[in-house]
């Protein structure tokens, strides 16, 4: 398709340890009016040979930086896990450059962001309760986690990730970001539970909801087709409301 006369460009941002692989077939599954793209961090996927970024304010500008001339028409993300929150920190960064911000923002099973408290040093897992953990996350590929070459590959991608997430928290005196914003937890997701998800109505002036589907972590590993009818349902209604706002 030809990208300028797109309704809505949708930017796409992986979990830990993931890629675009994931989401590659959203692009075909959601509005043909759509330009849908779909990011890698550094160290993942198509930027698999770049140096990986440990800090979600630095990947945030990292990933604007390579976006910033596309966002010249209704554009938003959508970030799932990891990804949710590194949306969170582009948009927050948009808003604050004075840049078009996004129409709408799709946070996925991520808990919304708290105000830092005391600060930890951050814990290295040991191997077995990573594995652990992974497990109990799901969406990781067949057999990765019992095969030691696999498994010596994903294993450093992974780590920088979960140090990312770990050491994140919300810039002091952040107040709520004037962009729509829809939360999309699964209902049996023990590591971003729904009640945790609600918490992002605080994070937005016009919050759309919170979308709750049945499964865990990866809720929609399986048949994304509930998700992705539910983004085009809310980004829509961000889109329509904001093309209101400005002909208003």
């Amino acid at each position: 398709m030809d990208s300028t006369r797109a309704a809505l460009r949708l930017f796409v941002l992986h979990h830990a340890g993931g890629s675009h692989l994931l989401y590659r077939h959203w692009p075909t599954e959601l509005p043909d009016t759509w330009d849908v793209r779909l990011l890698d961090a550094p160290g993942h996927g198509h930027l698999l040979e770049l140096p990986r970024i440990t800090d979600a304010g630095r990947l945030a500008d990292f990933l604007l930086r390579d976006i910033e001339p596309e966002l010249t028409f209704p554009y938003a993300f959508f970030g799932h896990s990891m990804g949710a929150l590194v949306a969170y920190e582009m948009a927050r960064r948009v808003v604050e450059k004075g840049l078009p911000p996004p129409v709408w923002i799709g946070v996925s099973a991520r808990s919304a962001p708290r105000p830092a408290g005391p600060g930890k040093p951050y814990r290295e897992p040991p191997d077995a309760e990573l594995r652990t953990r992974l497990r109990l996350l799901g969406g990781m590929p067949e057999g990765v986690l019992d095969d030691p070459e696999l498994w010596a590959l994903f294993d450093p991608i992974i780590r920088a990730d979960l140090r990312l997430v770990e050491t994140w928290s919300p810039a002091p005196g952040a107040g709520p970001l004037p962009v729509a914003l829809s939360a999309f937890a699964g209902g049996e997701d023990h590591f971003a539970a729904p009640s945790r998800m609600a918490g992002w109505e605080g994070h937005t002036e016009h919050f759309l909801g919170l979308r709750v589907f049945d499964g865990g972590h990866f809720y929609f590993l399986d048949d994304p087709g509930p998700l992705l009818r539910q983004i085009e349902r809310d980004a829509t209604a961000a889109l329509d409301a904001a093309a209101t706002t400005r002909s208003s």
